[in-house]
């Protein structure tokens, strides 16, 4: 088991991140900002919001990272949407350089439907589900609500949404034989096993109308 990937950050403004850093930014408003201070990325979007990982990945790997919704009293401070996609691709060419692709998403949600991936929306919702699904790369979906993917597993209770101020250390598996599954504080959320399973595909990290913090991202290639 090898470790691929360590960030370790400097300071940028957004209009340099995405050539300075490893990330990519798809973002629906110009007012987004993302800075970095010290080892930390601090990330206040107005709306949605999608960070990519500038490299693919291919199972098996382990995704991990610590991140943290700020909620202090400034404008986007709004407890809600700690997210990710993983193992993302268009249906009909799963290697493609998703992060370069021209901004089909744009930072827009609905845009994503267009993917195959697995998501999982923490505190969603205004912090009221927290929802894991797998998008089947149905484009129709973006207009047509019916045609939108199951939820696969679902948590309402408060033990299993955002608190504030609160750093979350994330690690998301995957396996060769299709398997993923999702920790959070070391307590497994989702344990998927597919029966089509995405082993290849990009990691972004998703947010919308909320002040985060993310540090100490890491992918480990097995």
């Amino acid at each position: 088991m090898k470790v691929l990937l360590f960030c370790t950050f400097a300071l940028f403004t957004l209009p340099s991140f995405a050539q300075s850093t490893p990330w990519r930014i798809e973002a629906e408003s110009a007012a987004t900002r993302v800075l970095m201070r010290g080892d930390t990325l601090d990330i206040t979007a107005p709306q949605g919001l999608s960070l990519w990982w500038h490299q693919p990945l291919t199972a098996p790997c382990t995704i991990s990272y610590r991140a943290c919704v700020v909620v202090a009293g400034g404008p986007c401070d709004r407890l809600s949407d700690l997210n990710c996609f993983w193992m993302a691709s268009f249906p009909l060419s799963p290697k493609a350089l998703l992060p370069n692709r021209g901004g089909i998403g744009g930072g827009a949600f609905l845009d994503y439907y267009r993917l195959q991936c697995y998501y999982l929306g923490y505190g969603g919702n205004h912090n009221t589900t927290t929802r894991f699904r797998r998008y089947d790369g149905d484009s129709l979906a973006v207009t047509d609500p019916s045609r939108r993917p199951a939820i696969l597993k679902e948590y309402t209770d408060s033990a299993h949404l955002l608190r504030p101020n609160h750093w979350y250390s994330v690690r998301i598996e995957v396996s060769a034989n299709g398997r993923t599954r999702y920790f959070i504080d070391d307590e497994l959320l989702v344990d998927y096993q597919d029966p089509s399973p995405l082993l290849h595909g990009w990691f972004a990290f998703r947010t919308t109308w909320s002040h985060t913090r993310l540090t100490a991202f890491r992918i480990t290639q097995q």
